[in-house]
């Protein structure tokens, strides 16, 4: 696992899920509370983007075709049967919001990232 820097506090509106692109891949970051979590970009059912999706307290659903998820676990809630998102661990230092990614790409591999998947 490695941390990259995702985005800061003041980019991620509580209630309002941000595209992020970490280490290459697509993430969604959303913020309720205080709390600040990090899911795969992309829903399990058929790839939507869930950062386009509707927020509820700690519930992501899919702007596609309504599947669910606990931003905290990626869990899906519904169907309940559904395949889960994969969640990521996050921790805020001052005003910088990382998040633990697995390694990918080898050695070298490069580790930034941007809202919006921007450089």
């Amino acid at each position: 696992m490695s941390e990259v820097r995702a985005a800061t506090l003041g980019d991620i509106t509580p209630g309002a899920p941000l595209p992020v692109l970490a280490d290459d891949r697509p993430l969604v970051l959303v913020r309720v509370g205080e709390r600040v979590y990090a899911l795969a970009g992309s829903c399990t059912h058929q790839g939507g983007p869930l950062a386009e999706g509707r927020l509820s307290a700690t519930r992501l659903t899919c702007p596609w075709h309504g599947w669910s998820f606990d931003v905290r676990t990626g869990q899906c809630l519904f169907p309940q049967r559904g395949a889960a998102v994969s969640s990521y661990p996050v921790r805020v230092d001052g005003d910088d919001v990382w998040v633990d990614l697995p390694a990918s790409g080898g050695p070298g591999a490069a580790l930034s990232a941007s809202p919006s998947g921007e450089p």
